[in-house]
């Protein structure tokens, strides 16, 4: 079954992309099954109806999904190649709510003015597609390049987290996480904020990143526990 997102699923219309991807691509049939969704929690099923004018004809009631919650924030440092199109691509498919693009002290690449424009834009198509691919009623909202204290004023009162080898497990008591850039964080950046510990090894940033949401939208969905210190006295 296709999903596709619409401006209004009330009357829904697919733009040329999402007309293109399901006539060309897919190739549908008159008669099957296409979910409308808006991207805010709304959508209805369709029927694909293969015309050259209306593609998608209403074939039941919309349906409106409350945001899951805590919403979920992951920031990550921007790196080389299409390794920042892979990270958003698999935090869509986890289920974040919110992806932010972090400007950080050691940060190597840099997006700049019109380059930071281009770049965000194809993170938030990407998110686009892989919210459709993972039947997404609620995208995530793609922000940035964005400073640690920009992000933390964003989000307030929602606390931010860094990630940071030895920090305490994930915990949706931090259901914001920031990682890093391949330099690791700035001994400022660090100072005064929490650490979370993704695991013993040193992961790459885009890995690290996607592992943060996995693990948060994990907790969150009940799919794991969070982590129980033993009492004191006892040994690990």
């Amino acid at each position: 079954m296709a999903q596709v997102y619409v401006d209004d699923v009330g009357h829904p219309e697919p733009g040329p992309d999402d007309a293109h991807h399901l006539t060309r691509v897919l190739r549908l049939r008159a008669g099957e099954v296409v979910v409308a969704a808006d991207g805010q929690g709304g959508w209805r099923p369709c029927r694909f109806t293969a015309s050259g004018g209306q593609l998608l004809e209403p074939d039941g009631e919309v349906v409106r999904c409350p945001p899951p919650e805590p919403p979920l924030t992951v920031g990550f440092a921007p790196v080389k190649g299409d390794r920042p199109e892979w990270a958003v691509q698999k935090l869509t498919e986890a289920g974040v709510d919110r992806i932010v693009v972090l400007r950080t002290e050691r940060t190597v690449v840099r997006w700049e003015g019109e380059r930071a424009r281009r770049q965000l834009a194809r993170l938030r198509r990407v998110a686009r597609e892989a919210g459709a691919q993972s039947r997404r009623a609620w995208l995530p909202e793609v922000h940035g390049v964005t400073g640690l204290g920009e992000v933390e004023a964003l989000l307030a009162p929602t606390p931010l987290a860094l990630a940071q080898r030895g920090g305490v497990p994930p915990s949706l008591a931090w259901p914001a996480v920031a990682v890093g850039p391949e330099g690791g964080w700035d001994p400022a950046e660090l100072a005064g904020r929490p650490v979370v510990g993704l695991g013993r090894g040193v992961l790459r940033t885009e890995t690290a990143a996607v592992a943060a949401g996995i693990l948060l939208c994990a907790l969150r969905d009940g799919s794991v526990r969070a982590a129980v210190p033993p009492p004191p006295g006892t040994s690990s």
